[in-house]
């Protein structure tokens, strides 16, 4: 019984001198507002406020297609991908069978999401551009001719998949 008296002494001293340690300091109280020396107007001979003129913005041209390095995004379409998709699975669905070395142009319209070839995550939200128009197009088709290059290039430093950047290479070769 003695120790539990003890203990309860030591616990309370030990409550008050912390309670005291962290007390914060009391703050001055605020001045108090000096009244202003303008004598004070009623609401009657208060001046009208002046209106102020809106400000003019000059006319805005027409926005051109929108494009990523230099693609044409028009009829894009966006598609949400679901676990255990990969870029070139996304690429036959979207582009045909046997069209899965067309998943840069995916990356190229989704830059911005897409970091890494090898990792898209489930629920991420991609660019999928119109095949045919991008062919149509020739600054689009160049555009294509040196990232696919340049996938491949990656691919083939980083010693991934040495087919495809082997068919990358062919693909890049006919745009």
């Amino acid at each position: 019984m003695k120790n539990v008296v003890i203990c309860m002494v030591l616990f309370l001293g030990f409550f008050v001198l912390f309670a005291c340690s962290t007390a914060q300091p009391a703050s001055e109280p605020a001045p108090a507002p000096t009244p202003a020396t303008a004598p004070a107007q009623t609401p009657a001979t208060a001046p009208a406020p002046t209106p102020v003129a809106a400000p003019t913005t000059p006319p805005v041209a027409p926005v051109p297609p929108e494009r990523a390095h230099a693609l044409v995004l028009d009829g894009a379409e966006l598609y949400t991908v679901i676990i255990a998709d990969t870029l070139s699975h996304i690429a036959r669905l979207k582009y045909g069978a046997v069209n899965g070395y067309f998943y840069p142009l995916i990356i190229m319209a989704s830059r911005d999401i897409v970091e890494d070839q090898d990792l898209i995550e489930p629920n991420t939200v991609l660019t999928i551009p119109d095949l045919q128009a991008n062919l149509a197009d020739a600054r689009a088709r160049a555009s294509m001719k040196n990232f696919f290059l340049e996938i491949a290039e990656i691919t083939e430093r980083e010693h991934k998949r040495p087919i495809d950047s082997v068919e990358l290479r062919k693909l890049a070769a006919t745009f």
